[in-house]
């Protein structure tokens, strides 16, 4: 069976980073960039090419940020995508990887964050299980001091990231992998979670965290692009938003103990 021609547009580094100053990124600033490949186009190159042209349009002053979670080392008793027999669980758990900020691979965020990871010169935070990568002026100081028991609030890169004034590109993705919201779960009641996974040591660690939840971020995101100025436009063929982290999260604040609180009276 014949492979079909590709679609278009036809996507180069060039024509990536010149859209990238359409949309409104600025040379020298920080971006915490959260990607879809496929739906920019036909990719030249790849998630290289998406790298390499999202870095042309930050310049050597700036600094390019992902999320590069690795979800996976966590208790296989929680997994239902697929789930594992409950007579692996304690197997798994004694054999599990320990994270590794070199060597442990990003999952389910995209291959362009995996691509970062692997950029020579890009520094990773140090949380096992919700980690960020960067590339960039400002990489390591954003990306250090990543607390073991702060998943994504104030001792994570997202407080150090609102505080340097970063803005979120959401590069064909929707608001449901805006991680910046996550912040604001921090900063309202929450109910605490144990989470497990492996420890520094190789030994199963549970920590006390904060519970987070994405699943209403897209009504989230919805709301905050209604009421705040939400840069649009596009990026090859996909949709792409560009705001700054700060908002996010100060909304975020607002909306969520309001829908939140709505839905546990129904």
């Amino acid at each position: 069976m014949p492979i079909p021609a590709p679609t278009g547009p036809l996507v180069t580094r060039d024509s990536l980073t010149a859209e990238l100053y359409a949309l409104g990124v600025v040379p020298g600033e920080i971006l915490l960039v959260h990607s879809s490949l496929s739906s920019l186009g036909w990719v030249c190159g790849g998630p290289v090419t998406v790298v390499r042209g999202l870095l042309d349009a930050l310049g050597p002053d700036g600094t390019l940020v992902v999320p590069t979670q690795s979800g996976d080392l966590s208790d296989p008793a929680l997994w239902s995508n697929p789930p594992v027999p409950a007579q692996w669980w304690d197997r798994i758990r004694a054999t599990m990887p320990v994270y590794d900020p070199r060597t442990t691979p990003a999952l389910g965020v995209g291959v362009v964050p995996e691509t970062v990871r692997t950029w020579p010169g890009a520094v990773r935070s140090a949380h096992p299980q919700t980690s960020f990568a960067a590339l960039g002026a400002r990489a390591a100081e954003l990306t250090e001091g990543h607390a073991p028991d702060c998943r994504l609030g104030e001792h994570s890169p997202l407080a150090r990231l609102e505080k340097a004034g970063a803005r979120v590109l959401l590069l064909g993705t929707g608001y449901d992998t805006c991680t910046s919201f996550h912040l604001a779960e921090y900063r309202i009641p929450a109910p605490l979670v144990e989470v497990g996974r492996p420890g520094p040591d190789g030994t199963w660690e549970v920590m006390t965290e904060v519970s987070i939840d994405s699943d209403r971020f897209d009504e989230l995101g919805h709301d905050f692009e209604r009421d705040r100025d939400v840069v649009r436009g596009r990026v090859g063929a996909a949709d792409a938003r560009l705001f700054t982290v700060a908002e996010a999260v100060a909304y975020a604040e607002r909306w969520l103990p309001l829908h939140r609180s709505r839905e546990d009276e129904i």
